[in-house]
C-alpha cells in the first residue's frame, strides 16, 4: 500500500472566500500569462493553482496513474496564518469542512489533516478539536513560521499539548522565511528559501526545549528535512560548542533530530539515501507535493522504488510508519 502524505488541496469554497477577504492581506486569485489561476500578494506570486489542486476526480485519475492507494490531504501556502484571527478561524474551518466532505465521500482514497488558525491559541485548539474529534482528521499541519513566528513560540504550548494527547503527527511545511528580500529573484523562495525555513524551524524545536517539553510529539518534516540529515553532525558540534545550544536541552542534539519523521519530497537518491543512512526507513515517509508545479506523483514512488534497499525497508516508508503513527 502506499500512501502520499505531503500533497495539496485547495477547496473551492477557499478560493471563493479568499476573493472576499484576501484584501484584508493584499491577497488576490488572479490569472497569469497562461491562463492558470493564481494566488498574488501584494503583486508577488504565491502560488499557482494546478487543476488538479481542486478537481477530485482528475486528481484519483492521477493517483491511479502514479501508483497511489490513499493521500493524506493539507492545504499549502499561504495558509490561514497571515489573516485577522477571526478571518483565519473562518478560512480553516472552510478548508476543514470541504476536505472532510471529500474524505467521508471517498474513505478509502483520502484522509485529512488540520489546517489551524495559529496566531490565537484557544482559536487553534477549538479547531483541532474539531477537526479529531468529530471531522477524524488524523493531524495536523504547521508552518515552519507563524508570521515570523517560531515554533519553539510559548504560545504554541496549547497546541503541543493538545496534539501530545491525541498522540497524532504534526506535518511541518514550509512557509516563506521573514527575510524574503533575500528571495526575491530566479524563484529563491521555492528553489531554496523554504528549505531553509524547515532547517530553522526544526532546529528551534530542538533547541528551544519542545521536544524535551512535549517528548511525546511526533514530527513529520517536509522536503526530506530541508537540509537536516546533511546538517546534522554541524548542528552537534554547535551543541557540543556553544553553551546557549545546551541551555533548553537535556541530551545530544543529534539525539532530537532522529526523533523527527522525514517524507521524502526530495526525489535525489543521493539525499535520500543521507537521510536513510541517519535515521533509517523507520522514520521516512511517502510524499510528493503533488500537484504544486516543482512536485511529482510519480516520481514520489519511482525515487523510492529505485533506491538500493530491502523491500521491507520500503515497505515502511511507503505506508507502514504513517499507518502507525496515525494509528
Amino acid at each position: 500500500m502506499k500512501i502520499d502524505i505531503h500533497n495539496h488541496f485547495y477547496p473551492t469554497k477557499f478560493l471563493k472566500q479568499l476573493e472576499r477577504d484576501g484584501s484584508t492581506v493584499g491577497l488576490s486569485v488572479e490569472t497569469d500569462e497562461w491562463g492558470r489561476q493564481i494566488l498574488v500578494q501584494y503583486g508577488n506570486r504565491v502560488v499557482t493553482i494546478t487543476p488538479p489542486m481542486n478537481d477530485i476526480d482528475m486528481r484519483l485519475e492521477d493517483m491511479h496513474q502514479a501508483g497511489f492507494d490513499m493521500q493524506i490531504l493539507t492545504l499549502s501556502a499561504p495558509s490561514v496564518d497571515i489573516f485577522p484571527e477571526e478571518i483565519g478561524e473562518s478560512l480553516a474551518q472552510v478548508v476543514n469542512d470541504e476536505i472532510s466532505e471529500i474524505c467521508q465521500k471517498h474513505p478509502d482514497r483520502f484522509m485529512a489533516f488540520a489546517t489551524l488558525p495559529f496566531i490565537d491559541p484557544d482559536r487553534t485548539v477549538k479547531e483541532l478539536k474539531r477537526c479529531i474529534d468529530e471531522l477524524k482528521f488524523k493531524g495536523a499541519c504547521i508552518g515552519t513560521n507563524i508570521n515570523g513566528m517560531g515554533l519553539d513560540d510559548q504560545r504554541l504550548y496549547p497546541f503541543y499539548e493538545s496534539m501530545s494527547e491525541y498522540d497524532l503527527p504534526i506535518h511541518i511545511h514550509p512557509r516563506a522565511p521573514v527575510d524574503k528580500e533575500t528571495y526575491k529573484d530566479y524563484r529563491l523562495l521555492p528553489m531554496i528559501g523554504f528549505e531553509m525555513d524547515i532547517c530553522v524551524a526544526v532546529a528551534r524545536l530542538v533547541m528551544g526545549g519542545v521536544m524535551d517539553k512535549f517528548p511525546n510529539l511526533k514530527f513529520i518534516v517536509s522536503h526530506l528535512g530541508g537540509a537536516i540529515p546533511y546538517l546534522a553532525e554541524r548542528i552537534q558540534n554547535c551543541y557540543e560548542a556553544y553553551p546557549d545550544c545546551q541551555e533548553n536541552i537535556s541530551g545530544p542534539a543529534r539525539d532530537y533530530l532522529k526523533r523527527f519523521y522525514y517524507d521524502t519530497v526530495s526525489f535525489f537518491e543521493p539525499a535520500l539515501m543521507c537521510a536513510y543512512a541517519f535515521v533509517g526507513a523507520g522514520r521516512m515517509v511517502l510524499g510528493s507535493d503533488y500537484p504544486h508545479v516543482i512536485g511529482d506523483i510519480k516520481e514520489a514512488i519511482t525515487s523510492i522504488e529505485q533506491l538500493d534497499l530491502p523491500q521491507a525497508d520500503k515497505e515502511m516508508i511507503y505506508s507502514g510508519n504513517i499507518l502507525r503513527l496515525i494509528n
